[in-house]
């Protein structure tokens, strides 16, 4: 009888403390408790701290880390994914788990840019992207940088967005992307003054000092918008570990002076060999 109870209070105290399961579901929700079934279609699971059993569809499910540390992933079923472009629904993205695989692999990740509090095109982050790209890959040593194209269709075909990226964390992407480590940047900017410059010149013939005193004077003036600009730039690993996290004002106040700041951090950074 005392066995018995003593293994009643041990099966009680595992589901509601130590390590939980985590479930990550196709839509990004993360849940956090205890997996007690697995059948052909669907899992049982118990939120952290309740007891109510609920039925999850393996079809709604990304992966699965045990409290063991073992990881389980799920793809979409072919009827789901055949269905997806006249739904609108992407698939479940194929997430590369070993993580030898992913050694020493880098994916530079679309950099997000605002000016004035406004996001910009993504044609402007993926400018970035391709310019962080060529100042790594030409240092890059051990290290295999994935082309910003390799990037952004891997991340297309799982239906994340760069809006979406904060339902995944650093780890996803990584196992996503295929890579150890993600660079993630973000350049903000906010107008500030304009500086006018402005030229004089005359049209009659003669040297300078006639045309000064009799000639007809056109003048012609340019306006230029000045910008203030700050980027910050941070690596993670496979792990959502930061092993790079650095910010710096750019010392120019023209509308590209994101590159030479761009280059400076790059440069710093751990992935840079030179």
């Amino acid at each position: 009888m005392l066995l018995l109870v003593l293994a009643t209070c041990f099966n009680a105290s595992a589901q509601t403390g130590g390590k939980n399961d985590i479930v990550v579901k196709a839509n990004g929700d993360v849940l956090t408790g205890k997996v007690t079934e697995i059948n052909d279609d669907a899992i049982k699971f118990i939120h952290s701290g309740e007891s109510l059993v609920y039925t999850i569809k393996k079809s709604d499910i990304l992966k699965i880390t045990y409290a063991s540390g073992r990881v389980e992933s799920f793809s979409a079923p072919a009827a789901a994914t055949a269905a997806a472009p006249s739904s609108g629904n992407a698939p479940a993205p194929t997430m590369v788990t070993d993580p030898a695989e992913r050694r020493n692999k880098v994916a530079i990740l679309p950099f997000g840019f605002i000016v004035d509090g406004q996001p910009q095109a993504q044609e402007v982050s993926d400018e970035i992207q391709n310019e962080a790209y060529a100042l790594l890959s030409k240092h890059s040593g051990v290290y295999n940088i994935l082309s910003p194209r390799g990037t952004n269709v891997k991340l297309a075909q799982a239906g994340i967005t760069r809006d979406k990226m904060m339902n995944y964390t650093m780890a996803d992407l990584c196992q996503i992307l295929g890579v150890e480590f993600v660079v993630d940047g973000l350049v903000t900017q906010n107008r500030t003054s304009q500086t006018s410059t402005g030229t004089t010149t005359y049209n009659n013939k003669g040297n300078d000092d006639d045309k000064k005193k009799s000639g007809v004077a056109t003048s012609t003036s340019t306006s230029q918008q000045n910008f203030q600009t700050r980027l910050d730039l941070k690596i993670y690993n496979d792990k959502s570990d930061i092993i790079y996290n650095q910010n710096r004002q750019a010392f120019w106040n023209t509308a590209d002076a994101y590159k030479n700041v761009l280059e400076y951090l790059v440069k710093r950074s751990p992935l840079y060999t030179k």
